[in-house]
């Protein structure tokens, strides 16, 4: 046993220092690990080398739950989820995990056993940048619930070895720095070389008459790449299940060149591990280069292409028979990104195992789910037709065949109408030539779903309209959800303590159960310590924004916080006009009493999209010059908080009074943001948008700040010919805001800086700020009248929470996998020494 001048480590006993979670044994592991694995004593131990520590403690702890839920599955012959993502955002690892083992209490005794602070070492993760927004952060959560419901899953997505850009602010402009997110290492994840697969590009195919003579075609490729996963356990709450992430890593089959390094080549020597190691470097490289899109689709081949040799690997191994594949497993696209799966499964099942077509379609059709996650055109990815041939050729040609067989149905169905035919084709024919991505893995899967109640409608009205109408028993709706475990429990323990102090903990798992909150609604006890609790947290935000930004604020004003990707329809702008409009105010009259505000802002923009990146540079002009305004003193305040992320989100939830939820509507697919902000306590000011429109339903009309023209009104609007002009002259207030950003006020007196935002504003404005302007400044004057009565205010944070049940992520895979993967929870039982039962086989 390793010695310590640590005095807790005197005289234990050790029941098993990498399974038991008692407190000595947390020590000694600790202490273990220190000295063994990051190879530090005390004396020279880093911050970061007691976080390792601590990491491996905790992950030894996740083994033993991960290789007994590997043995159960094995065992009990069960249906597999297979979860198809391009992004994972999981956040740190630490805290999260520690909840759901239930010692994060005992790990904080532990870690201040050794003179450190318990916040600080949590703080010392690094996050892995997996993904760029709602749609990664939702996979996480989804990975998170099915280990909790007890559902066997694998997530598979791809290891970027440089995540999401950490952004900088200088002057007012966003600058992207290189998020280095391994380059300390990552305890968490354990390396699987052995289950490494080869994915194929470019080249051509070649026909030809096997044994049995059957027409088959053989892929010869150019390229060949070998994928290498990296397994992360992602343990459910109060369960034994911790199911696999698996991330794959590309490399090259043979990374030296010998013969080109002894003739003087010391580039080509490597040019082939150089050239594979690219597919995974950078998550979603730039595209608008030619260089870009190729990659693009490398990557989303590359991870499709290795997770389906893998699940047919395991598949076979645990005794099965291909026919058998869709019976076992179910695999789910999220989103188009992985739609190349369709075609890549019929290769696989015809050119690897010998599959004729109409077995091999049915399969495809069976295990496929497809969740759209967008009504925007651009985000439904289509390649061109010569990318397609160049680096993908058998799968162009499976395309084709599939088209060809799809369109014969459409015909059959639909006899005359051709416009029908050309819109559901598989093929783009204008212009360049594109394979349509949506439209393959609407044909390839057996159900499609939409993210929330108005998207989905949507969906079969508009964006997949012709094939509900051909289909519609593969429509149905699914609306997100987010994981309380980390969105409360973690982010938020002050509230959560006070919570289960009334109804008790089951609402952790069974998020319903915060409906008993409502009997405490006018409780004055509970709704002064409720109150308390937000100042206290509010209190901790203004500090990290005066050490971090330099700017001082108020914790008893009104915290308004829009925090998420920065894009014209999420319209940040619209907030900054009324800012605007508030600030005019002041000015035309000093002495005018009005609710104190902070406005915080936070987001990333895509490196190249110039209005989002902007919008960012207007918010940071808007702040200089208000927060530096005597007239305006402490009654107004603007702060752009930079690098956002989960991290720092479970920071900024928490501290919100007012959830800012104001895209255009019928542009939002469903949001997540605003779940999270509603389940710590904020009012919500937004659209009939996304799953806004769900949330006001649950809380209650008389909870939420509505404004704005709903999805239809927008669509009559623009269909009558909007004219943003014919607003900006009737509304003073409006063209006040409009006129003084194009006098350069808020620009150093440089009227050019923002003149495309104006532009587009007054020339099209396909977003409609300004036909939704003064509903949301009328709203928002009603948000201020509504938080100078703080009960009411209060009466009403508590009921948000207490009614938010619903947007559990939980609830969303229990319907996942009673309507679309058909799938039932495998409960886990522990084994203490699993490892005295291996037979070296592992099913992964």
């Amino acid at each position: 046993m390793l010695s310590s001048a640590n005095p807790a480590l005197s005289n234990i006993q050790i029941e098993d220092d990498r399974t038991s979670l008692a407190l000595e044994a947390l020590i000694q592991a600790i202490a273990d690990n220190l000295f063994y694995i990051q190879g530090k004593f005390a004396a020279i131990a880093t911050a970061h080398d007691y976080y390792m520590a601590v990491a491996y403690t905790v992950r030894d702890r996740l083994l033993q739950r991960w290789l007994n839920t590997h043995e159960t599955y094995l065992k009990e012959d069960v249906r597999v989820v297979g979860y198809l993502s391009a992004e994972f955002l999981l956040g740190p690892h630490l805290g999260k995990n520690l909840i759901n083992l239930g010692i994060s209490e005992l790990m904080q005794q532990a870690v201040e056993s050794f003179g450190l602070n318990f916040e600080s070492l949590l703080a010392a993760e690094e996050e892995p940048g997996l993904g760029n927004g709602g749609l990664g952060r939702l996979a996480a959560c989804y990975m998170d619930s099915l280990s909790t419901l007890e559902i066997p899953a694998i997530g598979y997505g791809i290891r970027y070895e440089f995540g999401i850009f950490d952004q900088d602010i200088r002057d007012g402009w966003q600058v992207e720095l290189t998020d280095q997110w391994l380059r300390l290492g990552n305890p968490w994840e354990i390396a699987r070389p052995e289950a490494a697969e080869l994915v194929f590009f470019g080249g051509h195919t070649e026909a030809y008459t096997d044994t049995q003579g059957r027409y088959r075609v053989r892929w010869v490729p150019e390229q060949v790449v070998r994928g290498v996963p990296y397994d992360t356990p992602i343990l459910g709450y109060q369960t034994n299940t911790a199911n696999t992430l698996r991330l794959w890593k590309a490399e090259a089959v043979e990374s030296f060149d010998f013969g080109d390094f002894n003739m003087g080549d010391y580039f080509g020597a490597v040019h082939e591990k150089i050239a594979s190691e690219t597919i995974t470097k950078v998550l979603y490289p730039n595209d608008a280069s030619t260089q870009g899109k190729t990659l693009r689709l490398q990557q989303q081949f590359f991870f499709v292409s290795c997770s389906l040799q893998d699940m047919i690997r395991i598949h076979l191994r645990r005794g099965q028979s291909i026919e058998t594949l869709d019976q076992k497993c179910a695999l789910q696209l999220n989103d188009t990104h992985p739609a190349i799966a369709i075609a890549e499964l019929m290769r696989l099942l015809m050119d690897e195992h010998g599959l004729e077509w109409d077995v091999a379609w049915q399969i495809t059709q069976n295990i496929f789910g497809y969740t759209n996650h967008t009504l925007l055109p651009e985000a439904l990815e289509r390649w061109a037709l010569s990318l397609f041939a160049d680096l993908l050729p058998r799968h162009l040609a499976i395309i084709y065949e599939i088209n060809q067989r799809f369109l014969t149905e459409v015909r059959s169905r639909y006899p005359g109408d051709e416009e029908r035919v050309r819109r559901m084709s598989l093929i783009d024919e204008s212009g360049e030539h594109y394979v349509r991505m949506a439209n393959l893995a609407s044909v390839g899967s057996h159900a499609i779903n939409g993210v929330a109640a108005l998207h989905s409608q949507l969906l079969k009205q508009d964006v997949l309209r012709d094939f509900a109408e051909m289909m519609p028993e593969k429509f149905s709706n699914k609306t997100n959800g987010v994981t309380p475990r980390r969105f409360m429990v973690l982010s938020n323990p002050r509230l959560t303590n006070l919570i289960t102090s009334k109804i008790g903990d089951g609402w952790i798992k069974h998020l319903d159960q915060l409906r008993q909150l409502e009997q405490f609604v006018d409780d004055p006890g509970f709704r002064q310590a409720w109150t308390q609790i937000k100042l206290a947290i509010k209190q901790d935000l203004a500090a990290y924004i005066q050490t971090h930004n330099g700017i001082v604020v108020d914790p008893t004003s009104l915290f308004d916080i829009q925090a998420k990707r920065i894009h014209e329809y999420k319209r940040q702008h619209l907030n900054v006009l009324y800012i605007i409009t508030l600030y005019q105010r002041l000015k035309r009259n000093p002495d005018l009493q009005i609710t104190p505000r902070t406005f915080l802002f936070g987001g990333k923009a895509a490196p190249g999209y110039f209005m989002a990146k902007l919008i960012i540079k207007l918010i940071n002009s808007v702040a200089e010059v208000i927060n530096t305004d005597p007239d305006v003193g402490d009654r107004l305040k603007v702060v752009f908080l930079k690098d956002y992320n989960v991290k720092f989100a479970q920071r900024v939830y928490p501290a919100a009074d007012l959830s800012e939820q104001i895209s255009l509507a019928g542009k939002e697919a469903s949001g997540t943001g605003n779940m999270k902000f509603a389940m710590n306590g904020a009012l919500t000011i937004g659209t009939l948008d996304g799953a806004n429109i769900e949330i006001r339903e649950e809380v209650g009309a008389e909870n939420f700040f509505l404004f704005g023209l709903k999805a239809e009104e927008v669509s009559a609007l623009k269909a009558s010919g909007y004219d943003p002009w014919e607003y900006y002259h009737n509304n003073s207030d409006l063209r006040a805001v409009i006129d003084s950003l194009a006098a350069g006020d808020f620009s150093k007196g440089d009227p050019g800086l923002f003149k495309p935002l104006i532009e587009s504003l007054l020339g099209r404005d396909e977003y409609l700020l300004l036909a939704d302007y003064q509903f949301y400044v009328d709203a928002q004057d009603h948000v201020s009248q509504v938080y100078e009565n703080p009960e009411a205010w209060t009466r009403m944070s508590i009921l948000n929470v207490a009614r938010i049940g619903k947007f559990s992520s939980d609830r969303a895979i229990a319907e996942y996998c009673q309507e679309i993967w058909h799938t039932q929870p495998v409960p886990v039982k522990m084994a203490e020494h699993i490892q005295a039962r291996c037979d070296g086989f592992c099913p992964l």
